[in-house]
């Protein structure tokens, strides 16, 4: 399955220390076969006896910070960033000190706040922090300064793209920063309770009315009376509600950006069936943000590798006399079609989940085709490569044994 992936190539192009480049590499292998985030998991999955692997851990957690590592997997080809919060429960960590309630009040647990571009129907992590009811509550804090304390991370790299929220950054403290840092910017709007009232130019309010099956765009209004923004809704048949999305853009982009948002949530599944987000036991939240950083940075490598190895079993090649629309085309390998199975699997899980038989070459192809996407990630200069990688790829497409 997946430990025919070189870890630490991967991990050479983010670490400048060889030993430590090495030691995320063996520790990223282990978590793909653990598929677990708990260090005892992890541990005996490593070589030689897990008590050595566990100290081994815990000295690169000492020493390394894949939190840093992680920006640099910022895609600097990507039309829009997505920042999503996603709930990690902890239902029995009743003395660790930075787990907290969750929004429903009962369950014991933190937000990872992670800042991601969109890959093939998933998401590529650049950025993340953590936060709970706890850590806000010792630290004076609030839910709306770790908001801005990942953004702040983030907006040097954003230049014009927008950042894509939903329903939970819906609120005018968060409007009001990024208009400050001059941030574009694509959010759903929270209907559910206490909707905030719009006013137009003279101050009159402005009601936000539609009908199943329309389309209806709002220029030049202002939320709360204080942030100017244009607002588009739209009612799909058949669904119970509308959606209304808020943007510093033209409104029909706007919206079109908001529905090419790829589906972080389907990210965090992967990260939490697939590879045990869950399952993370640390004590203290440095280490826990650490070991949430080696995961993002190792599931990148699985979500490439796995995309790789999605083209080659499942992509269709294209007889010269057939017309292809351009979005049933495989990125990256133009002569080959998306065939069914390639539309149902993820990457990632055809990597972890299904049986698969390569020959060596197919394998060697696979894997250069993946370091070449890693390294335009990290440093955004091997197009050429990949393109030759891949052509080699839909070469071997037609001699594939499965």
């Amino acid at each position: 399955m997946d430990k025919f992936i070189n870890n630490q190539e991967f991990m050479a192009e983010l670490f400048d220390d060889a030993e430590i480049a090495e030691r995320a590499g063996e520790i990223g292998a282990a978590i793909l076969e653990a598929r677990s985030l708990r260090l005892t998991d992890i541990a005996v999955e490593m070589e030689g006896e897990s008590a050595a692997g566990y100290k081994r851990i815990q000295r690169f957690l000492g020493k390394a910070d894949p939190r840093t590592a992680l920006w640099r997997l910022f895609q600097e080809e990507a039309a829009f960033v997505i920042g999503d919060p996603t709930e990690i429960e902890r239902p029995h960590a009743w003395k660790t000190e930075y787990v907290g309630k969750l929004k429903d009040g009962k369950t014991r647990g933190f937000w990872a706040l992670i800042l991601a571009t969109p890959y093939r129907g998933r998401a590529i992590p650049c950025g993340m922090v953590t936060y709970s009811s706890k850590t806000i509550a010792q630290g004076l804090d609030s839910r709306n300064l770790n908001h801005f304390r990942a953004f702040e991370g983030l907006k040097d790299m954003l230049g014009g793209r927008p950042l894509v929220l939903d329903r939970e950054f819906s609120y005018l403290e968060l409007m009001l920063n990024l208009f400050e840092e001059q941030i574009n910017w694509v959010i759903r709007l929270n209907l559910r309770a206490n909707p905030p009232k719009f006013y137009d130019d003279d101050g009159k309010e402005v009601a936000l009315t539609i009908s199943p099956g329309q389309t209806v765009i709002l220029n030049h209004v202002w939320y709360m009376g204080k942030v100017c923004m244009n607002i588009v809704g739209t009612w799909k048949k058949g669904l119970a509600e509308p959606m209304w999305v808020m943007t510093n853009l033209e409104a029909k982009r706007g919206l079109q950006i908001y529905f090419a948002r790829m589906k972080i949530e389907e990210t965090y599944r992967d990260l939490k069936s697939l590879l045990g987000l869950t399952k993370l036991m640390n004590k203290q939240q440095i280490y826990m943000e650490k070991m949430v950083a080696l995961l993002l940075l190792i599931f990148t490598v699985g979500l490439l590798v796995g995309e790789e190895l999605r083209d080659l079993l499942y992509g269709e090649p294209i007889p010269e006399i057939e017309q292809v629309d351009d979005k049933e085309r495989i990125p990256g390998a133009p002569s080959l079609k998306k065939g069914k199975k390639w539309k149902r699997y993820s990457g990632l899980f055809i990597l972890l989940k299904q049986k698969w038989k390569l020959s060596d070459e197919q394998k060697a192809l696979i894997l250069k085709a993946a370091l070449a996407t890693f390294q335009n990630l990290v440093h955004p200069h091997v197009r050429t490569v990949l393109k030759i990688v891949h052509a080699a790829i839909e070469v071997s497409t037609s001699r594939l044994t499965l």
